[in-house]
């Protein structure tokens, strides 16, 4: 299969649902608590270049999205909605947690910033992969 034969509608929207998850949960759900995990104040968050933070961001969500996309453009066509957004779940939980829980574990960063970042990525991947399943 060729590496752009992908939808590419879903690859957008997709990487638009999971940014929009990271939006809600790094906003109105967990902000003030991520705030907390990591040390910074919203004066500090201010004081980012938004335009390099939100554009790399939605730059990744884009490449994790393709990724989706080309996986089961690839090897998993006929599988229920069911079944695809599971399997999101399972490679959030499977791949993206046990990565960013090492790199926690290193870098000593406390348990309450592990679970407030995991559960954003497991919502990510549900998110990503209903519309992957939606649209596949």
């Amino acid at each position: 299969m060729n590496l752009l034969e992908v939808n590419w509608m879903a690859v957008v929207l997709g990487a638009l649902a999971g940014f929009m998850v990271g939006g809600i949960w790094y906003g109105p759900v967990m902000g003030k608590k991520w705030m907390g995990a990591v040390g910074l104040t919203e004066e500090q968050i201010k004081q980012g270049s938004m335009g390099l933070i939100f554009g790399g961001a939605f730059a990744f969500s884009l490449l994790a999205s393709w990724t989706m996309a080309h996986t089961f453009s690839s090897y998993a066509q006929d599988l229920s909605f069911a079944v695809k957004v599971m399997t999101s779940f399972g490679v959030a939980l499977g791949f993206i947690v046990p990565a960013i829980g090492t790199n926690y574990l290193f870098s000593q960063k406390s348990k309450a910033l592990f679970f407030i970042d995991a559960g954003y990525w497991l919502l990510f991947y549900i998110a990503m992969g209903a519309v992957h399943a939606w649209l596949g």
